[in-house]
């Protein structure tokens, strides 16, 4: 019991420091992060959400429950339009763990579902802001100028992070 206590604690508090220190990033990197010929977004929550599943998926943690929260906040404090990321952190988790029942959780499979799921929110974001007109950007310069930079950035991230996470979710357990 007090494994799952610790790990029960360990994680929300890990996802809202994920969540703030996304919007750290692109505060304090806005100048390199967001540029005319290139957008790079990190999705740091994404990545916490995804560790849960490949580190932790043997452990019945309401995940799905806990990325609608924070699907939520995010919605509120960094979009502004409340319903989107409610519904896609939600559906990475749920696809996480279909994809996981098929591909063996390690170092590399992690860094294909990441590819995936980056791929999903940021496609799935762009699909909302299209369909409530706050971008009239065309595919072909979503997928060069923003899809494109951030999975580079955000599979970095992944390769630099990967480690030291699975090392937070061995010491909470």
């Amino acid at each position: 019991m007090y494994r799952l206590s610790k790990l029960r604690f360990g994680f929300p508090i890990g996802l809202f420091l994920f969540l703030f220190l996304d919007g750290s990033i692109s505060q304090v990197f806005s100048t390199h992060l967001f540029r005319y010929s290139a957008v790079m977004v990190s999705h740091l929550v994404v990545l916490w959400l995804i560790c849960a599943i490949l580190f932790e998926d043997r452990i019945d943690m309401p995940l799905a429950r806990w990325a609608a929260v924070v699907g939520a906040v995010f919605d509120l404090y960094y979009t502004g339009i409340f319903g989107v990321y409610v519904f896609i952190f939600p559906l990475v988790v749920y696809l996480t763990r279909v994809l996981t029942r098929y591909i063996s959780p390690n170092f590399l499979s992690g860094l294909l579902i990441y590819f995936i799921d980056i791929t999903l929110v940021e496609a799935l974001g762009y699909l909302a802001s299209r369909m409530v007109h706050l971008t009239n950007m065309a595919g072909s310069t979503f997928l060069v100028t923003t899809l494109g930079p951030t999975l580079a950035l955000n599979l970095a991230l992944f390769v630099i992070l990967y480690f030291p996470i699975r090392w937070v979710y061995n010491w909470l357990n």
